[in-house]
């Protein structure tokens, strides 16, 4: 290899590392962002689980449609990923835990929720029937969008367009470590909701000692169980829901942030082995004039 070739990739691989170090950069603090997000929504997401488990000794939420169960087959999955690449085995994780849910089903008893661009097109060329798809590119997160898909999956729910709705979403458990998880938001249950709430809870601090909550022996409900329980459930999904993304979000950025940094440590190494290649072959080009001159100079006396 030429020296001019070589120098041009010692070029080339230092703009890279400054593109890798930059984007590092930026998802840390999208990653705490995100993070910090999660832990002081905690109360609020405690509080509806409170709601919850204070309504789950009245006979209106056993009757309730979205809080019974169903003996059928047919599922409804919401699978979160991102929009872009560059985060590692990320989507790939959870596309796959999304496959280990469908199990066994046919493509007819799986409707999918697609929330992001990986899951689109991953279902979308396998032939699943995607009811709905949403964009993942924002780094904020939308409540009221959260509670239109709610609102939407609750509606078909009721409809009997599928039997149970699963969500499938990257769990952040710390910088290196995000694990794909999935979580039965319908029929709703008190265990699925407290489930997701203890996952935002941190080892340490604030939120990390709270008591288990402890259903009620009776609860009175005003004006009627119906009514609020119909205005009620929903929103708990939507609950769910944001805290899924959240954690998903944060997940995203950690695992782009840990990738962007294996590529500067890379790209250091290559500029390292490069430069050094490139001092070899130019001290040989140097050795190679020097023997030539002196090759010449001997002939030149003789």
């Amino acid at each position: 290899m030429a020296l001019k070739d070589i120098k041009l990739k010692i070029q080339a691989t230092k703009r890279m590392n400054k593109v890798t170090r930059a984007m590092e950069a930026v998802s840390a603090v999208k990653m705490r962002k995100t993070q910090n997000a999660a832990f002081e929504g905690r109360a609020y997401a405690r509080a509806a689980l409170a709601v919850l488990t204070r309504l789950s000794g009245t006979e209106d939420m056993k009757r309730h449609p979205l809080a019974t169960a169903r003996p059928g087959n047919k599922i409804g999955l919401i699978v979160m990923t991102s929009d872009k690449g560059l985060a590692g085995g990320l989507n790939s994780g959870v596309l796959k835990k999304a496959v280990q849910a469908i199990g066994s089903r046919t493509k007819e008893e799986v409707v999918v929720y697609a929330y992001g661009r990986k899951a689109q097109e991953f279902f979308h060329n396998r032939g699943f029937d995607i009811r709905s798809s949403y964009i993942n590119k924002g780094d904020n997160v939308d409540l009221e969008a959260m509670e239109l898909i709610a609102r939407e999956v609750s509606e078909a729910f009721l409809a009997g367009d599928f039997d149970s709705v699963v969500a499938i979403y990257s769990d952040f458990r710390s910088t290196f470590e995000q694990v794909a998880t999935a979580h039965t938001l319908l029929p709703l249950s008190i265990d699925a909701v407290a489930e997701i709430v203890a996952g935002i809870r941190p080892a340490k601090g604030k939120w990390s000692d709270e008591p288990i909550l402890e259903a009620p022996t009776a609860y009175e409900v005003e004006p009627s169980g119906d009514e609020v329980l119909g205005i009620l459930v929903p929103r708990l999904v939507a609950v769910s829901l944001y805290h899924m993304l959240l954690e998903s979000k944060a997940s995203e950025h950690s695992a782009r942030m840990v990738a962007m940094k294996n590529a500067s440590d890379k790209s250091k190494e290559v500029v390292h082995d490069l430069t050094r290649k490139f001092n070899k072959v130019r001290q040989a080009a140097i050795t190679r004039e020097v023997s030539e001159i002196v090759s010449g100079s001997t002939a030149l006396s003789a």
